[in-house]
């Protein structure tokens, strides 16, 4: 993914979250529309998340950031704060850059 495809999504993203108010003015918005919305900046993340970890310049790989995402999926799955969250996947990462 190229910066100028992440400034585009976060321009849209950006943008559809600001229609909202000025085209509804006070108007509240559909429940179903509010939580398509809510969900846009998550699923944004989760792709670059996606992206970052198993993609190398136009192919796919799978190296010690995937084994990073895992160690933090396990942290998260056993509710550790983000720190060791952050600390989890970073040591996981490093170690298996030195192993392999």
């Amino acid at each position: 993914m190229t910066w100028s495809a992440l400034l585009v999504l976060a321009a849209g993203t950006y943008a559809m979250k600001a229609a909202g108010p000025v085209a509804l003015g006070n108007r509240a918005l559909p429940p179903r529309a509010e939580a398509m919305f809510a969900l846009l900046a998550v699923t944004l993340l989760a792709a670059l998340v996606a992206v970052s970890t198993f993609a190398d310049g136009r192919s796919l790989t799978l190296d010690a950031r995937a084994g990073g995402l895992a160690a933090a999926a396990v942290a998260i799955r056993l509710k550790a704060p983000f720190v060791a969250v952050v600390a989890a996947a970073a040591a996981t990462a490093a170690l298996l850059r030195v192993a392999f």
